[in-house]
């Protein structure tokens, strides 16, 4: 396993102000004589800013992150963080149809950045917000989606896709080869496990110079076993689709995301290489429909208008059963709660995002957030984040995100993807 080296100005801000605990004097002669392994143990179950934080201790703390053996005992044993990831960014289709121009293929990185890119990460356990920035990234790209870890960024210029897949704990990030056919700007799903790695780019093919239609999928494949398909598997989207998500949402071995006009569900096999597609549910009523992930489950999201005065306005949580036909139900936003949130977001829209147990909903250009546990079945609004000022320009938009010291992954994609560097390279 290769070292994973750090930005030397890499950092945490925390903008919450933690309260004061009384202090209490640590016998020495005790916690000296902890042995190595068993203080190793500790640290890995730190939180990601505590862990940065305790590398300013001594030197043998500060290498533990170059030390191979700490990092697999780190895979062994640190424990899944449900955390998330938010970005500021403006509504990038519109952004490209007005800025960018047609390019046939994008197969370099460009030298010069504008600026560092700025993401916020939130602990749901504790409402707190960090800062993180991305200084090795260049300009010009966007984050789409995460994985196992790792931040997803595709380039925004029309044309053959260039994309990164960086850990924003190490500061590290790897090029994979472009993608085959032109795009504008398509729906992106990513999995990541410990030995291999699906991603698919669906729709805004680009037909012309100025027009665009969803026609296909491509996939890019690697897995430990030594199998890898780079962008040579394509398939053929249903008739008449419309991707306006621009993601996906990937659950057992499925890449699922929301058609639009009518509603619907459409999902990709990964096996079988096909499009299918799923009615939605109460699709004539509903507003800003989004599809997560919670708990190996397809979750819908909704706001329900139905004109029935017997049917109250609503926002719903539906689940996809495991035979994969039938939506079930599960919670409805209270009345009371739902008023408040309907007078704020004032038919705009909103986003969502999900993770472990929890859902937030982010109302567009609003700093207001709303957080649904699955597990205490609590609907609460959340602190905003305190490093955005609302501006009509930008708006939040977030993923889940697992912080990780370690990817195994990254160490098979750099051996494999080297040959396909050298080639853009040339």
């Amino acid at each position: 396993m290769d070292p994973f080296h750090l930005p030397i100005s890499y950092s945490f801000s925390n903008f919450v102000t933690s309260t004061s605990s009384t202090s209490s004097t640590m016998n020495f002669r005790i916690w000296s004589r902890l042995p190595q392994r068993l203080i190793d143990r500790i640290l890995i179950f730190l939180p990601p800013p505590a862990f940065f934080r305790f590398r300013s201790v001594c030197k043998r703390w500060y290498s533990l992150i170059f030390s191979n053996a700490f990092l697999e005992l780190y895979l062994q044993l640190s424990p899944s963080r449900h955390w998330f990831i938010f970005f500021k960014q403006k509504n990038l289709k519109g952004h490209i149809y007005r800025n960018a121009t047609v390019s046939s293929s994008v197969a370099s990185i460009p030298a010069v950045r504008e600026s560092s890119y700025e993401g916020y990460l939130l602990d749901p356990d504790s409402s707190k917000w960090y800062r993180i920035s991305f200084p090795s990234i260049p300009s010009g790209f966007s984050p789409v989606s995460t994985s196992g870890g790792l931040i997803c960024w595709v380039s925004e210029e029309s044309g053959s896709k260039s994309i990164l897949l960086s850990n924003p704990l190490t500061g590290t990030f790897i090029q994979l080869p472009t993608t085959l056919r032109p795009r504008l700007c398509p729906s992106v799903g990513l999995n990541i496990t410990n030995s291999s790695i699906d991603l698919a780019f669906a729709g805004d093919d680009l037909i012309s110079p100025y027009a665009v239609k969803n026609l296909t999928s491509e996939s890019f494949h690697i897995d430990g076993g030594g199998f890898y398909s780079v962008w040579g598997t394509t398939a053929t989207l249903p008739r008449l689709c419309s991707l306006e998500s621009g993601k996906m949402v990937h659950v057992e071995g499925r890449f699922y995301c929301m058609n639009y006009s009518p509603f619907s569900v459409l999902y990709y096999n990964i096996s079988s290489n096909q499009w299918s597609k799923i009615q939605a549910p109460m699709r004539r009523f509903l507003r800003s429909p989004g599809l997560v992930e919670s708990r190996g489950k397809l979750m819908l999201i909704a706001a329900v208008e139905k004109s029935k005065l017997n049917v109250p306005r609503s926002l719903r949580i539906w689940s996809l059963n495991e035979n994969g036909g039938m939506w079930v139900e599960m919670e409805r936003m209270p009345q009371q709660l739902y008023k408040e949130f309907a007078e704020i977001e004032n038919g705009t829209g909103f986003g969502c995002v999900a993770h472990g147990n929890s859902v937030v909903i982010l109302i567009r250009g609003s700093e207001k957030l709303v957080m649904f546990d699955f597990l205490s079945k609590e609907w609460s609004w959340i602190p905003p984040c305190p490093y955005v000022i609302g501006n009509g320009i930008d708006e939040l938009h977030g993923l889940a995100y697992e912080p990780r010291l370690v990817v195994p992954i990254m160490a098979l994609l750099e051996q494999l993807t080297l040959p396909f560097s050298s080639f853009n390279a040339a």
